[in-house]
């Protein structure tokens, strides 16, 4: 294998994993605040929302990464 495919196989399972975990995430203020809802704006990440948030930034970082590796090589 070389090494072309190699990142792309990588960026690809790191696209879904950023989709994935972009989902994952509780949508906070959407379209509720719109109508008068939760104004929760400002409020501290705990848990399982933090680790989440954490991973997304990981992964994103990561597919930034592969995928400048990519346009490079």
């Amino acid at each position: 294998m070389n090494t072309s495919l190699i990142l792309k196989i990588a960026e690809v399972v790191l696209a879904v994993l950023l989709v994935i975990s972009i989902l994952l995430q509780s949508r906070g203020t959407g379209i509720g605040a719109a109508f008068g809802g939760g104004g929760n704006v400002y409020r501290t990440k705990r848990g399982a929302e933090k680790k989440l948030f954490q991973f997304t930034v990981l992964v994103a970082i990561l597919f930034f990464g592969i995928s400048l590796a990519g346009i490079l090589l």
